[in-house]
């Protein structure tokens, strides 16, 4: 077999072992390492001072130096650099620390009452549950990052309310797991900055793209929202006064500014500040996680357990992250040398594709692996198959990233696989179907796709903000 052979068949093993079950980093790392034993296997350099042993030399001197010489292989300095590479990585410093903030505003107690107040404060416009729980989604999953964590946590809280409510059981479910996943692409992403720091694209240049984006599709969820409330308000009722009694205004005005504003303060302090180049993503994020400790402080909710929980959960999906990393780079390191990137790009090239083409060739394969995979093992290790090609069709890194993000949301939406529906199934009642659930998402689907759409017809909407801010892109 020939080395570019060999490559793709460490890649077609690799997606058996992914389908089979086996750990994704580990599997990344034990091929990687495999096949880069054979890639850089090289005997006159592993065993040449076994070779200068004296004839009379011991059992253990010629044993302890074949030994030595057996691990004398370049991958195993490859698998060192990489690992060095990922740990000194300043982007993915700024990944524990979002994640500690989201973490701990998740433990704050600040969803219950935010949920509350936005479904008072948009009683009279039609869906108004429906309208809070998205408004509630989008800002509690911008804060955290965390798909699971979301979806679970206004599945314990907002679904009751309204299904109490009477609203329809898919229309209600649908809309707390769309919502949910807003997170991995409205700023400050850890998707995004993950996608940075495997394509070399500016982590503030790609917030900046995806905000307009992010917003225009909570824009396209609220007109569904609210146009299928009108349309058919059954799906929706609007809340009778014992349901839900008048509030004066004045205490409207103090419930919003001591629920909805606290939230919404450190999200945009910190998306601003590495918008405006006041600070570092890391530095940024180091505001993040010490805003979020003032707010679990504020409601009175920090205690050493949650505490201990945030610093847990942060350090296992932390390290989890960083190995995915360190078998991708391995991984994708020996594939490239035995020839396997370039035989990929000679077969998309003979494709003669338009660069139309090849963006929703890769978007549907992205999308076919959202089903399998996590959005982290989807970046790591199979995006950038996707960006040395890209400049071949002359498409930008930063315009591809966002719509990577984009599509990532169905990943998390598409029956069979559609995660959040399982998220929100574990903690719904049992009256409500996973069938329902299933039908309840599908419409956020096809929304995802209008938004894909816009962006491909006018890609202005991805590159207004960077180029307003930073200046066209060299």
């Amino acid at each position: 077999m020939t080395d570019p052979q060999i490559a793709l068949m460490m890649l077609g093993i690799f997606i058996a072992f992914v389908f089979l079950g086996f750990p994704i980093a580990f599997t990344l790392m034990a091929l990687g390492i495999g096949f880069g034993y054979y890639a850089y296997f090289d005997p006159s350099r592993m065993w040449r001072a076994y070779n200068r042993l004296a004839e009379d030399a011991s059992w253990w001197d010629s044993t302890s130096l074949w030994i030595e010489g057996f691990y004398n292989n370049r991958i195993f300095d490859l698998f060192v650099n990489q690992t060095y590479t990922v740990i000194s990585n300043e982007v993915l410093t700024a990944i524990p620390l979002f994640l500690f903030m989201g973490y701990i505003v998740e433990r704050a107690n600040i969803v219950d009452k935010l949920f509350g107040t936005l479904a008072i404060a948009t009683r009279n416009i039609p869906g108004s549950m429906g309208v809070a729980a998205l408004v509630t989604c989008a800002l509690f999953a911008t804060a955290t990052g965390i798909v699971g964590a979301v979806v679970t946590l206004m599945g314990l809280l907002a679904l009751p309310q309204m299904l109490r409510a009477r609203y329809d059981h898919s229309f209600a479910t649908g809309i707390i797991c769309a919502g949910g996943t807003l997170g991995i692409l409205i700023p400050p992403s850890i998707m995004l900055i993950v996608y940075a720091a495997s394509s070399g694209v500016s982590i503030v240049r790609l917030y900046a793209g995806a905000l307009l984006p992010g917003f225009t599709l909570v824009g396209l969820y609220l007109i569904y929202i609210i146009g299928r409330s009108i349309l058919n308000p059954q799906l929706a009722p609007k809340p009778t006064k014992e349901e839900m009694p008048e509030v004066p205004f004045m205490k409207l005005a103090w419930m919003l500014a001591t629920s909805f504003l606290p939230l919404a303060l450190l999200i945009f302090s910190v998306l601003g500040s590495i918008l405006f180049g006041l600070a570092t993503p890391t530095e940024a994020a180091s505001i993040g996680a010490l805003g979020g400790i003032v707010l679990a402080v504020a409601y009175r909710a920090m205690t050493f357990q949650r505490l201990r929980e945030s610093v847990y959960l942060t350090v296992r999906t932390t390290a989890m992250v960083c190995w995915l990393f360190v078998g991708s780079y391995t991984f994708s390191a020996v594939f490239s040398y035995l020839g396997g990137e370039h035989v990929i790009a000679e077969f998309v090239q003979g494709l003669d594709l338009t660069p139309f083409q090849f963006l929703i060739m890769a978007q549907l394969i992205i999308f076919l692996l959202g089903w399998p995979l996590e959005w982290s093992e989807i970046i790591i290790i199979f995006v950038p198959i996707f960006l040395p090609l890209l400049p071949v069709f002359g498409i930008d890194p930063l315009f591809f990233g966002v719509l990577v993000a984009l599509n990532l949301q169905t990943s998390f939406l598409t029956p069979p696989m559609a995660m959040s529906a399982y998220y929100l199934k574990g903690v719904a009642p049992p009256q409500v179907k996973l069938t329902a659930i299933f039908k309840g998402v599908l419409p956020y689907c096809g929304m995802v796709i209008i938004c894909m759409g816009l962006l491909y017809t006018f890609p202005q909407i991805v590159f207004a903000l960077p180029e307003a801010f930073y200046g066209p892109s060299r």
